[in-house]
């Protein structure tokens, strides 16, 4: 089971939109540098140090809503196609130099919902994405394969 990146976003900051990237480096219990939820020095996460979300349930979303949402939007670091995310949870997984575990389901907030539109709330339940655990760090960049390990 593999995928590839097609898209990196990350935003500074909590209220600030995310911003395209070529690449990013990812560090083990800290997260990924420039993003919102980076932390300075290690620390135990559950789940906070990298997101990921597949282009095609955005697009699932968008054809059967009609509101208009970009994987950008969602705030997820990682945007991959051919590979479900929602089936990483509990999986380590590679993603260009990083290995990670997936830990759970990213479900929709109010904040993403504030930020784009009214009825992404409820429309990207279990589409959202997977926030995962960095056990390695290392660099992603656009183009790089998402494989399963185990």
């Amino acid at each position: 089971m593999s995928g590839r990146v097609v898209e990196i976003n990350i935003a500074a900051e909590h209220d600030l939109p995310c911003v395209p990237h070529e690449r990013i480096e990812v560090l083990a219990g800290q997260g990924v540098v420039g993003d919102r939820h980076f932390l300075a020095q290690p620390a135990q996460r559950h789940g906070n140090d990298l997101t990921v979300v597949d282009r095609a349930q955005v697009e699932a979303f968008v054809a059967e809503s009609g509101i208009p949402l970009t994987a950008l939007e969602t705030r997820r670091n990682v945007v991959t196609e051919g590979i479900d995310v929602n089936d990483l949870v509990g999986k380590r997984f590679r993603v260009g130099s990083v290995e990670a575990v997936g830990i759970e389901l990213c479900e929709p907030c109010n904040h993403l919902q504030s930020l784009t539109r009214p009825g992404v709330l409820r429309g990207m339940v279990h589409r959202a994405g997977l926030s995962a655990d960095v056990l390695v760090s290392g660099a992603i960049a656009v183009g790089d394969e998402l494989v399963v390990l185990d």
